[in-house]
């Protein structure tokens, strides 16, 4: 009995933690909207600049309490600073290109975070007064772990006289329920929105800071805390404190104890509560059905077109370019090639499901990682030749796609989009766990294409052809009664409905056709690199195609094809070129959703349309 007590109080003081966290999260997307990914950095920089605090204050007595809570407020400060300097400028942007800010904020803060405090892991120093443990039914028990159950409390109870006592607090739920009706009734938005987002900072960065006693501090802080905080706010529902609150200690509590009863599953049980609370209540515990909806503005603003007949040609003349790009470029520029055109595939596969198929989708990496192992498993186990290992790859990611899709689409929204992140990173689980089947982290070597495309033009021409009729296909679908019908969905459901249109079929559908040739994008990718990785199925693979499609732009089709050749090349030479290759495309990357909101392919046709205007 005591031992269980002990263990609850474990979980607790874990959830604390991420209720700190989580509930600053919450509270900024619920009147902002913006999912900011970059919560986590902000975690991460709480716990450097307390790290930074003590060094220069001390970390005795009271000057150890003062630093962590100038940690804090320098992370509050920091947070304003992003949300007028850079968020205040994509406002007006679709959303989902907001996030792309916020990723490309988190780049920056890596290399920043790197170039400053360096690579390795700092330990700061333990609390004064509670470096110790005391006896709790007899067992021993961290009395800093305490601390933090007892103030996550307080900090709950003054977050919600915060909200519930002062005219701030009426402002932000206020906005919560309906920005328009609170910029109507004359409030300045900006600095509420500055306010929320400083706020949400401040806690991210307490949340950080309080953390220095019980771990080093380390550069991978950032992406690991705001995958935690974001199941957390989506298992409580979008915006909802109760929810945050509820959803930590829910969390805390089941992973505190599931790795002692199931420690095989300590991966993926957070996703797996979060998959099961989804399936169940599609909006989280304490959302709304409003939370669900999207505003489809975010993912396409005017309808795709066929190509006109200038364009055509446009079309035939590149064609005819990458023809003859293996007669002008040396070796590495064919593999770089071949990487690009698997990519550009893996992109278009995206943006059929974001663009016409009005679905933000976090865990596309699940398909492309399907269609790579099975791949590599029949190469490796069952030695077949690369056609036949090459058709197992959609139809593994297609089964894959519609068992899983069949839960998502009772979703919308950022709901549906964190359950395709929640399976995928199960699959992740299991191939980072599967030794004995798919090498775990060692990965699955030797995976070559056959003799006949050995030779690196053979084999650049062999992924030419195959994703260039796959991506055909996928243009020809969007303008397929299906392709309509899924548009249809997308810009009206109810209408569309009202019709005889069966939304969640037509999503599931769309759901297995783009995992199809995403799959068939992660079979080629195996054999262009020889080996295959769990992190094929990780967050970054996902966000790599995120960013490909964005920057080039949804409301086009050639958009995801640019954006894959631009991301790619800069990735790949920044990286060569200098060490803070992460902070120089994070800067790239924010300029493009500053200066072109619709993607490189969407702000040209823009420009491009409104020029004929001018000269009409």
């Amino acid at each position: 009995m005591s031992f269980l007590f002990i263990q609850l109080l474990t979980g607790l003081s874990s959830a604390a933690v991420l209720f700190l966290v989580a509930s600053g999260l919450s509270l900024i997307f619920g009147v902002t909207r913006i999912l900011n990914f970059a919560h986590g950095s902000l975690y991460m920089l709480g716990a450097y600049l307390a790290y930074t605090m003590t060094q220069w204050l001390g970390g005795e007595g009271l000057n150890f309490w003062l630093s962590l809570f100038l940690a804090a407020v320098s992370t509050g400060v920091i947070g304003a600073a992003i949300e007028m300097l850079i968020l205040r400028r994509v406002y007006h942007v679709p959303e989902l290109f907001q996030l792309l800010a916020t990723f490309a904020i988190v780049l920056i803060a890596q290399d920043v975070t790197l170039h400053t405090w360096g690579p390795e892991d700092l330990m700061g120093p333990q609390a004064p007064g509670l470096s110790g443990s005391i006896s709790l039914l007899g067992k021993p028990f961290p009395s800093y772990d305490l601390f933090l159950i007892g103030f996550a409390l307080v900090v709950l109870a003054g977050l919600y006289a915060l909200l519930n006592k002062t005219h701030f607090g009426v402002l932000v739920r206020a906005a919560t329920e309906d920005r328009e009706m609170v910029a109507n009734l004359g409030t300045n938005q900006k600095w509420l929105f500055t306010g929320v987002f400083a706020l949400g900072s401040f806690l991210a960065g307490l949340g950080g800071a309080l953390q220095l006693p019980r771990e080093s501090v380390s550069l991978t802080m950032d992406i690991s805390m705001i995958i935690d905080a974001f199941v957390v706010v989506v298992i409580g529902g979008m915006g909802s404190l109760r929810g945050a609150a509820l959803a930590s200690i829910i969390v805390g509590v089941v992973q505190a104890f599931g790795i002692l009863i199931f420690p095989q599953i300590t991966l993926v049980l957070l996703f797996l509560i979060m998959a099961i609370v989804l399936v169940f209540k599609p909006y989280g515990l304490f959302g709304s059905v409003e939370d669900m909806t999207v505003d489809k503005t975010q993912l396409s603003t005017g309808a795709l077109k066929p190509p006109s007949r200038h364009m055509n040609y446009v079309w035939l003349v590149m064609g005819a370019a990458l023809l003859a790009l293996p007669l002008v470029v040396n070796s590495y520029g064919l593999v770089l090639a071949s990487e690009m055109i698997i990519l550009a595939l893996f992109a278009a596969s995206l943006h059929f499901i974001m663009g016409p198929g009005g679905i933000g989708v976090f865990g596309h990496a699940l398909y492309f990682g399907l269609g790579a192992y099975a791949v590599a498993l029949m190469t490796k186990y069952l030695a077949v030749s690369m056609p036949v290992a090459l058709l197992a790859a959609p139809i593994a990611a297609v089964l894959g796609a519609l068992v899983f899709g069949w839960f998502c689409v009772r979703s919308q929204g950022i709901y549906l989009a964190m359950l395709t992140f929640a399976f995928a990173q199960m699959v992740w689980a299991v191939a980072f766990q599967w030794y004995g089947v798919t090498g775990g982290d060692n990965g699955l070597l030797g995976i070559w294409p056959s003799q006949w495309a050995s030779n690196k033009a053979a084999f650049y021409y062999f992924v030419l052809a195959l994703s260039g009729a796959s991506i055909f296909i996928l243009r020809h679908m969007i303008f397929s009664p299906y392709g309509y019908s899924l548009r249809a969905v997308r810009d009206q459901a109810k209408r569309a409905e009202a019709i005889g249109l069966n939304a969640r079929v037509l999503q599931w559908m769309g759901l297995g056709l783009a995992g199809a040739f995403a799959g068939l994008a992660g079979g080629l990718f195996v054999y262009s690199k020889g080996s295959v990785f769990p992190t094929t199925l990780d967050i970054n693979t996902t966000l790599d195609a995120f960013v490909m499609t964005l920057i080039g732009g949804l409301n086009s089709l050639s958009g995801p094809l640019v954006g894959s050749v631009v991301y790619t090349w800069l990735k790949s030479e920044i990286s060569r070129q200098t060490e803070l290759w992460r902070l120089v495309l994070g800067v790239i990357i924010l300029s493009i959703v500053i200066f072109f909101p619709q993607g490189i392919v969407g702000s040209f046709n823009q420009w491009l349309t409104k020029r004929k205007g001018e000269i009409a």
